[in-house]
């Protein structure tokens, strides 16, 4: 019989598992994601609040430019916050007083899921998991043990998760109902309960204060996602991939509702499963995203692996299911991960049609995932963007605008000139014009959407406007777009960016 400093082994085997796993589940061709850039810059201005998201990824980002800023440490943070989630999951099992097996098939479960999927970019998604896992597990010990110090870690843990995804809220509006719908809605007469939302308060008022300030800029942000990218999400679709995202899990899921209706000893945790409905429908309601909604799972996978470890009592059904879950889960890993070079999943494009995995934000299908496009290109945009920046000599004088936070965060991360510095009056950058120098030169980076190509605006303020290169990788998101350079100016050019930053924020404002 293991004993309890075994089982910990065994929870650490899965931490380094999850870790190694990093370096085979991305082709060394790809480069980092759009997303990553922007709040890889934001380590570089950290702020209480940011146009895009609130600041918690800001501080990893600073931790890893510390560490200086590679790659691999790109890679390493968000697995090592993922790996805080199957710690959490390992507890909760262990509060759900689920044996060893419950514990090691709860990690095989997280292993083998979309989790493990998100927990490979450097972005929000890893930690709103773990926040909500650690929401979930400090509330069960409270109602296993009541003891406040449970009532205040729950409140520590959803003011990070707050301060990291604002979408953390849909799992307090969906938690109150189900509270209060179960005999845990004694948590109200609890005078602990308030000074720990309190406590939260507390945390999260630097980012509320901040808000305030910049005029709400989550609203515009909220508005603009809903225009953009939310019209596009069908709730049949959202439904859908809740079943994909835990397809290996398949069994693990019938056990959740098994042990919800015939395991006594689960009784008192209706409230999980309640919460679990209407944070979806929730979700459902406000057509989110249908990655929102993982943070979710974690807890559920908890408890039916717990169940499994009680009625599956013969050794061989033990071994076959954990087994079943990774066979299952290796044809799957093409699907999700950038194993394969882009030709290659061009070739097999077809095989790859039916999971929809192809369909991006714009409803139509494409050669290739849209995460996956979004990871091509950048290189060699820096590259152009490096050139040109070299040819000019007065390099105090030049300023470097793009279209969108993807282009100014790659050539910010990829270059390898000292100095140079991208902008962007997309998303956070907006805030990070340098304009104490008189601008002489402006580098302009035009997407492949762009509705002057022609640049006869620019032709109006500059004397000369040249074409310097463009983006050839064809299956990159951002092919065809442009870089010019823009010399002898007409008229002052740090007012007029200083005018249209002005004009960019009121307009975020209205």
């Amino acid at each position: 019989m293991y004993k309890p400093k075994n089982e910990r082994y065994i929870l650490l085997g899965f931490i380094l598992l999850k870790l190694i796993l990093v370096f085979f589940l991305v082709n060394p061709v790809y480069e980092l994601h759009r997303d990553e850039f922007l709040h890889l810059d934001q380590g570089a201005h950290l702020a209480p609040g940011y146009l895009s998201v609130p600041p918690v990824t800001s501080l990893f980002a600073w931790l890893i430019r510390l560490l200086g800023n590679g790659e691999i440490w790109v890679r390493l943070i968000p697995a090592f916050i993922g790996c805080g989630t199957l710690i959490f999951s390992w507890l909760i099992v262990e509060e759900l007083k689920g044996n060893l097996y419950a514990k090691f098939l709860v990690c095989v479960a997280i292993l083998c899921s979309a989790i493990q999927r998100l927990d490979l970019l450097f972005q929000p998604n890893t930690f709103d998991i773990l926040s909500w896992t650690a929401v979930f597990y400090f509330f069960i010990c409270y109602f296993n043990h009541e003891k406040p110090k449970y009532l205040y870690a729950a409140a520590i843990c959803l003011a990070l998760g707050f301060l990291n995804k604002y979408s953390i809220l849909f799992l307090v509006m969906g938690l109150v109902p189900a509270l209060i719908l179960t005999p845990q809605r004694r948590i109200f007469a609890n005078k602990h309960l308030y000074f720990a939302v309190l406590l939260a308060l507390v945390i999260i008022s630097p980012n509320i204060i901040w808000q305030v300030q910049n005029q709400f800029p989550v609203i515009h942000h909220m508005k603009e996602l809903a225009e953009r990218q939310l019209v596009n999400v069908s709730r049949i679709n959202f439904l859908k991939s809740q079943w994909l995202f835990f397809v290996c899990d398949t069994l693990i899921l019938v056990a959740i509702i098994a042990g919800y209706i015939f395991y006594k000893p689960f009784r008192k945790y209706a409230w999980i499963g309640l919460a679990f409905v209407f944070t979806l429908l929730l979700f459902l309601y406000f057509k989110a995203k249908s990655y929102y909604s993982i943070g979710l799972y974690p807890v559920q996978l908890a408890l039916g692996c717990v169940y499994l470890g009680v009625i599956l009592t013969k050794r061989w059904m033990r071994i076959a299911l954990p087994v079943l879950i990774v066979l299952l889960y290796l044809p799957s890993i093409p699907l999700m991960f950038p194993v394969y070079s882009p030709q290659k999943m061009v070739m097999k494009k077809e095989r790859f049609a039916p999971f929809g995995i192809l369909r991006w934000e714009d409803g139509k299908n494409h050669d290739l995932p849209q995460d996956f496009a979004d990871m091509q290109g950048w290189k060699e945009l820096a590259g152009i963007v490096d050139a040109v920046y070299s040819s000019i000599p007065d390099k105090a004088n030049v300023c470097i605008i793009t279209d969108n936070y993807g282009q100014a965060g790659a050539i910010n991360y990829y270059t390898k000139l000292k100095g140079l510095q991208a902008v962007s009056f997309n998303a956070d950058y907006m805030n990070w014009f340098k304009l104490d120098e008189p601008i002489r030169y402006v580098i302009l980076v035009k997407d492949t959407w762009d509705r002057d190509p022609e640049r006869r605006r620019e032709k109006v303020f500059f004397k000369t406007v040249k074409e310097a290169g463009m983006i050839r990788n064809n299956l990159a998101r951002e092919y065809s777009t442009k870089v010019f350079l823009l010399e002898e100016p007409y008229i002052d050019v740090n007012r007029l960016l200083r005018e249209e930053v002005i004009s960019r924020k009121q307009s975020m404002a209205e």
